[in-house]
C-alpha cells in the first residue's frame, strides 16, 4: 500500500492530508510537524484583541485525524531527505520510507542584526508560544517598540494598542507597507495608527541594540532622534522559507522551494507547497512568485493532494491577501507592481478600492481598505475580472454606481 509523508504540520500540511483522504488515497498518511500542537492557523496570531490570551484555533480537532487514518506525528524534527532510497530520517533515529513527499514547512521570521528573538525582551512572532509570551507582555503602561512597517508589525501595533500599551514602530523604508501596498492605502493605515495614539517613524536606520535588565533601548542613525527606550522589542521585518531540508536533498532553491505549475520539484515524487516554495504563475506571465497568505497555504494544499493523486492540475488562483488593523480591513487581489494605471472607486464610509491596470488596459490587481466587510464583495468580484485577463473601462471602474458585476458580464 502507498505511504504519503508530509512535512510540515501547518494549514497547509494537515489541509493537505484530509484532501487526499476526500479525493479517495486509500494509503498510508503519515503527517510530522515539529512543534508539540496540532496543526493550527497562524493569522490570528497577530490579528490579536484585547480579549484573553490567545487560543490556538487548530484546523481540525484531533479525533479527525484518528478518524480520517492520518498518522500526526508531533514535536518531531525531520533531518534528512534521501530522494534516492526515498526515505526521510528523523531526529530520534527513525527512518521512514515514503511513496511520494509533500513539504510543507512554511516560514521563518526573518532576524534583525543583533537581534534574533531568543531573549525575553527581544522577542517575534511565528508560532503559538511566541503569541502566548507576548500577549503576557502587552499590557497597558508598558512601552512596545516595533522594528518593521509591514503586515506583521502593524498588526502588533494594533494588537499591542487595544490592549493599552505604548506603540512605537520603527520603519526603515520611506512610508509604511512599501512593498505590497499602494501610497494611499499606507497613508489610510498609518493615520488609524496615529489616531489611535500609536508613534510612527519611517525612514529611520537603526544604529544599535542595547539590552538592559528592565529594557531595550534602540538607537537611531539619526542625531537629531533621541534614543528609543522600551519595555520590549518585537521584530517584524518579514519571513524567509524554510528551505534547509530541501536543499540538503538537492532539491532546486529559487526564492523557496522551486517547484512547476503542478508543485512538482525539480526532484521526481517530491511535491512542495504553502509559505516553503515558489512558483510559476501563468496569470501574470509564467513569473515566478511565493506567497505567503492563509488562502494560499488551503489552496495549494488542495492542488497538491490533487496532483500526488495524478489528477494534473495547474497553479490558476488568483493571489489574495488580506490584514485587520483596528476597525480596518485591508484586502489585496492580484500582483499591481507591474501596473502602471490606477484607477480608484470612492464608497460609503471612507472605504475605496484602487484597481491597478496594465498599458494594455488589463486589469493587474486591486487593493481596498475599509471598515468590516465594506470592500470584500467589490475585491472578490476584482479578482473574478482579474482571473478572466478583462480590460474594463476606467470610468466604469471608477464609477460606484456601476456595478462591478456587469462589467464581470461585458
Amino acid at each position: 500500500m502507498a505511504h504519503f509523508v508530509i512535512v510540515g504540520a501547518g494549514e497547509c500540511g494537515a489541509r493537505a492530508a484530509f484532501a487526499l483522504r476526500e479525493k479517495g488515497f486509500e494509503g498510508d498518511i503519515t503527517l510530522i510537524g515539529a512543534e508539540p500542537l496540532a496543526p493550527y492557523e497562524r493569522p490570528p496570531l497577530s490579528k490579536g484583541s484585547s480579549g484573553d490570551a490567545p487560543e490556538p484555533k487548530f484546523v481540525a480537532a484531533l479525533e479527525r485525524y484518528q478518524e480520517q487514518s492520518i498518522h500526526l506525528r508531533l514535536d518531531a524534527t525531520v533531518t534528512a531527505i534521501n530522494p534516492a532510497t526515498k526515505t526521510i530520517s528523523l531526529a530520534d533515529g527513525q527512518t521512514l520510507g515514503y511513496d511520494k513527499l509533500l513539504l510543507t514547512t512554511g516560514a521563518s521570521a526573518r532576524n534583525f542584526p543583533g537581534a534574533d528573538g531568543t531573549s525575553c525582551r527581544i522577542r517575534m512572532l511565528r508560532t503559538h508560544a511566541d503569541a502566548v509570551a507576548l500577549h503576557a507582555a502587552l499590557q497597558p503602561g508598558r512601552h512596545i517598540a516595533i522594528i518593521g512597517g509591514g503586515f506583521i508589525g502593524l498588526e502588533l501595533a494594533a494588537t499591542a494598542r487595544m490592549r493599552g500599551a505604548d506603540v512605537t514602530v520603527i520603519e526603515g523604508l520611506p512610508r509604511v507597507l512599501k512593498r505590497g501596498v499602494p501610497e494611499e492605502i499606507a497613508e489610510a493605515i498609518t493615520e488609524r495608527h496615529r489616531q489611535e495614539g500609536a508613534d510612527i517613524r519611517c525612514g529611520q536606520v537603526i544604529e544599535a541594540l542595547q539590552e538592559e535588565a528592565d529594557k531595550v533601548i534602540v538607537r537611531l542613525a539619526d542625531s537629531e532622534s533621541e534614543a528609543i527606550s522600551a519595555d520590549l522589542l518585537l521584530v517584524g521585518i518579514g519571513a524567509l522559507p524554510n528551505v534547509a531540508l530541501a536543499a540538503q536533498a538537492g532539491l532546486a532553491i529559487e526564492n523557496g522551494i522551486a517547484v512547476n505549475e503542478r508543485l512538482e520539484t525539480s526532484v521526481a515524487e517530491i511535491y512542495a507547497a504553502g509559505d516553503c516554495c515558489s512558483f510559476p504563475l501563468a496569470l501574470y506571465g509564467g513569473r515566478r512568485v511565493r506567497l505567503e497568505s492563509w488562502r494560499n497555504a488551503q489552496e495549494q494544499a488542495n492542488l497538491a493532494a490533487a496532483n500526488m493523486l495524478g489528477e494534473g492540475a495547474e497553479i490558476s488562483a488568483v493571489p489574495w491577501f488580506w490584514s485587520d488593523q483596528y476597525d480596518l480591513t485591508l484586502q489585496i487581489a492580484g500582483l499591481a507592481d507591474e501596473a502602471t494605471v490606477h484607477v480608484r472607486r470612492d464608497l460609503d464610509d471612507g472605504a475605496f478600492i484602487l484597481f491597478h491596470l496594465d498599458g494594455q488596459g488589463r486589469l493587474l490587481a486591486a487593493s481596498g481598505i475599509g471598515r468590516g466587510n465594506a470592500v470584500a464583495r467589490d475585491i472578490r468580484l476584482a479578482e473574478m475580472l482579474i482571473a478572466a485577463r478583462a480590460h474594463p473601462d476606467h470610468n466604469a471602474l471608477a464609477a460606484s454606481t456601476v456595478k462591478l458585476k456587469s462589467l464581470l458580464a461585458a
